[in-house]
């Protein structure tokens, strides 16, 4: 073929913009990084000083749906006796209804917290009510946050079933992510303090990757963890064994505090955020740019981070 019958050649993407790249294995470490510098940035923009992590069940619904949903199963005029399917959809549908107490109570702990936050005298949002993004507990934490006034945060994760984000997260710090661990990064890393709601295997290993941090003192900062529902808890958990069996120390069971209403709730993270996170020398000059938390085991001028 002659040099002048070749055909002409279009430009080649930015590399930024090739999607085939940036969706491919190779692209893998850019994908990680914007899931890290991306939220960096909105939380810098927004003034997040510190958060509050509320985990629990995405299964668990507000009174008056779970109410709703029992009456329409168990109206007059339905089949008695109930076939064992419908059966087994009412049986469900109680347990629903007396979960529910779960959704109103973490609802109230977040209006209590964010209405107490914003009387707070700083620069900065401090103690920001976080969740994981979805409904259940996460909505009603989310709901309760912003019924009172104040931003909320949702680090959403991008499943198979698509989890949408509820609708009362901030809409410029409703996060999306793909890889769990860089969501699990973003829910310590802001941290001050956990609340434990009752939920299945996402919020057990969400709790116990806190707990272990806080265990290890890996992170040079205190985080508060609160379980609540003693009676869901205690039959779900049972710590002592480990601690009888040499597992873990005695002192690791009084890594949180167990509490079974949201006044109790609030009153101890009132008390333990004041203590440990507003209580301390006073500086010359409130920095403008929030503090990131420190991790134990960096050489003290390492300890730079900042939001």
């Amino acid at each position: 073929m002659e040099m002048d019958d070749l055909p002409e050649i279009t430009r080649a993407p930015l590399a930024y913009e090739n999607k085939k790249y940036l969706n491919g294995p190779e692209g893998r470490i850019l994908r990680i990084l914007t899931e890290y510098s991306e939220p960096l940035s909105r939380f810098r923009r927004e003034r997040i000083q510190d958060t509050v992590v509320f985990f629990g069940s995405a299964r668990i619904h507000s009174r008056s749906d779970a109410e709703r949903e029992l009456e329409l199963l168990e109206k007059p005029g339905s089949l008695q006796p109930a076939p064992p399917e419908q059966q087994e959809k009412i049986t469900r549908a109680r347990a629903a209804a007396e979960m529910a107490r779960y959704y109103e109570d973490a609802r109230r702990i977040a209006y209590m917290l964010t209405e107490w936050s914003l009387t707070l005298s700083s620069k900065r949002q401090r103690f920001v009510v976080t969740t994981g993004g979805g409904p259940g507990i996460m909505e009603a934490a989310n709901r309760g946050a912003r019924e009172a006034g104040g931003k909320t945060i949702g680090l959403n994760i991008n499943l198979p079933f698509e989890q949408m984000p509820n609708r009362y997260i901030t809409p410029d710090l409703n996060f999306e992510f793909h890889y769990f661990f860089m969501r699990k990064l973003w829910f310590a890393y802001l941290a001050k303090a956990l609340i434990v709601f009752p939920g299945g295997f996402g919020t057990c290993d969400e709790m116990f990757e806190i707990l272990t941090l806080a265990q290890t003192e890996k992170l040079a900062k205190k985080i508060i963890v609160l379980m609540y529902g003693s009676e869901y808890w205690n039959r779900v958990l049972n710590l002592q064994a480990m601690a009888d069996a040499g597992t873990i120390s005695p002192l690791d069971i009084h890594l949180f505090k167990m509490v079974d209403s949201p006044e109790e709730g609030f009153e101890f993270l009132k008390d333990g955020l004041t203590k440990y996170h507003l209580e301390r020398p006073p500086q010359t000059k409130e920095k403008d740019v929030p503090e990131i938390a420190e991790t134990r085991g960096q050489p003290a001028d390492a300890r730079t981070d900042k939001i």
